[in-house]
């Protein structure tokens, strides 16, 4: 064997254990990033109906009847509103950004007296 192929070999050897390090990182890693996405997902659905159900309060709050048109299930809340004449819109409670609509990641079910259930994609 000459000092080429040694090279080769060791360059080569040099290659594997690259691979090998990494293929072990990415088995020990990957679920932790997966569990990591997960309970972001999950807070991200429990502060969404938070601010949904404050939203509700809020407007049945400032409501006359004090109570909503049931709707549901539905991710637009240009939909719900109370039974006022004229009724209050829950998405003028509930803007988005730069005035545009917000859009919720899950879809919701609105009772008669406000309460919100939400139902998870």
């Amino acid at each position: 064997m000459n000092i080429k192929d040694r090279q080769i070999a060791g360059l080569f050897l040099e290659v594997f254990l690259i691979v090998a390090i990494l293929g072990a990182l990415s088995a020990i890693a990957i679920p932790h990033v997966s569990q990591m996405i997960n309970k972001n997902k999950v807070a991200s659905w429990e502060a969404e109906l938070r601010n949904v159900q404050a939203a509700v309060n809020e407007m049945l709050d400032a409501s006359v009847s004090k109570t909503l048109q049931p709707v549901g299930p539905t991710r637009d809340i240009h939909q719900v509103h109370t039974t006022d004449t004229p009724p209050l819109v829950l998405s003028d409670y509930l803007p988005g950004l730069n005035g545009n609509s917000l859009k919720l990641s899950c879809s919701y079910l609105f009772s008669a007296n406000g309460t919100v259930r939400q139902i998870l994609p």
